[in-house]
């Protein structure tokens, strides 16, 4: 599925969404719009030059990410997990159905995680980046995840959507909710909802 495109420009400095930028646990019942799920997947891996760079960087430009979205209140979108493609900016489902709770299951009840309209996976398929760089790679991999997930929070507060960081979770769980194959884990979930008023 194509996704709806991005726009490069907002009415909030970059100064001002790193005043704002707050963690938000607790969301109204409200849907994002597809094209803030598209704006979100563009600034956590979207691609920004004819080359194929990225929004994040990335050590010999071997972007060993994976971003998947566990959607349950995403507006003309089925819930679902959904894996993005940068090139082409497009989403394929891989699982559907709400898989939020069984998300939060896995990320020891956290309640945003099954409250939040959408969560974001970033994963990451190490022997891209090891492949080159040896046991180095992996600090790598996780500078850049890092990196990914700073510009996914920051846009959240661009587009006035409240956001979560949320490292503690069994990966080996997590990695069974999106059916990921042997050689990707999970390193990170962002949770993204409305702000209640």
């Amino acid at each position: 599925m194509k996704l709806p495109a991005v726009r490069y420009d907002s009415n909030i400095s970059l100064e001002k969404t790193f005043l704002e930028r707050r963690s938000v646990r607790d969301y109204a019942d409200a849907p994002l719009a597809l094209e803030e799920l598209s704006q979100l997947l563009w600034a956590c891996q979207g691609i920004t030059d004819p080359n194929g760079f990225r929004t994040a960087p990335s050590a010999g430009a071997l972007y060993p990410l994976e971003v998947y979205a566990v959607i349950g209140n995403v507006k003309d979108l089925a819930p679902g997990i959904y894996k993005y493609q940068p090139e082409g900016h497009q989403i394929t489902r891989t699982t559907a159905g709400d898989k939020r709770s069984q998300l939060a299951d896995a990320a020891f009840r956290q309640s945003c995680v099954e409250k939040g309209a959408v969560s974001f996976v970033i994963t990451a398929v190490y022997v891209r980046t090891t492949g080159k760089y040896g046991e180095r790679g992996i600090r790598y991999v996780h500078m850049e995840v890092g990196h990914a997930g700073q510009n996914l929070c920051l846009q959240a507060v661009a587009l006035g959507l409240g956001a979560v960081t949320v490292g503690a979770f069994y990966g080996d769980e997590v990695a069974k909710v999106l059916r990921l194959p042997d050689n990707e884990e999970p390193l990170y979930i962002i949770t993204v909802g409305r702000k209640k008023p």
